[in-house]
């Protein structure tokens, strides 16, 4: 069974715009072509197609601007198709920019309630998690203040201790570990081997090919929105890598 189906996915971005395709920018395009002939837009994913089965654990690589970010946050149901169809079988947890889906002047506190009534649970069932999430955030008192008021770093403690409070069925993760420090990256990556060793499927976009290496069994590269080749993770890694190399002699 497949956890993950792109059948002709495509998706834009709109270059007056930081957003990509949406039912927002939709209705606003459709007015704003009143007053302009075309809407400049840019093809972020161009018309994927690839499946990725139960329990599979999938890497994303290419270089910035590839269309990575794009596609996780496509699949995770953050960005709408201009075309084609994502179907999805199973509950999907992103790991993604750390502070989507946070609000500025709430607490930390506050936040990991809304999250976890927005992955699902409720309200009785995420209380219950909270001192879990506060423990593996390790936090402390600053989970008492609005989160406008944390680094960079304490976002990603918050953002990754509440969203693998709830093990996941396909998790779908950016750069997981690429933020914050190596005590924290390390307590990251173990807790992952923990939810991998069982059926979660995984799609993990990263610049870090030891990450991947160490995650996935197949890699897909994209460039330009297109896949350029898909198979086993050492496969495509030395392509991607000879690619790389002759780019910049």
């Amino acid at each position: 069974m497949n956890a993950v189906e792109l059948h002709n996915v495509a998706v834009d971005y709109y270059l007056d715009s930081d957003d990509a395709y949406s039912i927002k920018n939709a209705v606003l395009n459709f007015y704003a072509k009143a007053q302009k002939p075309t809407a400049k837009t840019f093809r972020a994913i161009d018309e994927l197609s690839f499946s990725v089965k139960k329990g599979e654990k999938l890497g994303i690589i290419g270089l910035n601007g590839a269309g990575k970010t794009t596609l996780l946050r496509t699949i995770a149901g953050i960005f709408h198709p201009l075309k084609g169809k994502v179907v999805v079988n199973g509950r999907v947890t992103p790991l993604l920019d750390f502070h989507t889906g946070f609000e500025d002047h709430l607490t930390g506190i506050e936040n990991i309630m809304i999250r976890l009534m927005f992955l699902g649970l409720s309200k009785a069932e995420a209380e219950k998690k909270i001192p879990e999430i506060i423990e593996f955030s390790e936090l402390g008192d600053f989970i008492y203040q609005p989160i406008r008021t944390y680094s960079t770093g304490m976002n990603l403690r918050l953002a990754f201790a509440t969203s693998t409070a709830i093990e996941p069925e396909i998790l779908v993760a950016d750069e997981v570990m690429g933020t914050g420090d190596a005590q924290f990256a390390a307590k990251a990556k173990k807790k992952l081997e923990e939810f991998l060793s069982k059926e979660c499927t995984l799609i993990l976009s990263s610049h870090s090919m030891e990450l991947v290496r160490d995650f996935c069994k197949r890699i897909i590269w994209l460039q330009h929105g297109k896949i350029i080749a898909d198979g086993p993770v050492d496969e495509v890694i030395e392509k991607y890598e000879k690619n790389i190399l002759e780019f910049s002699l």
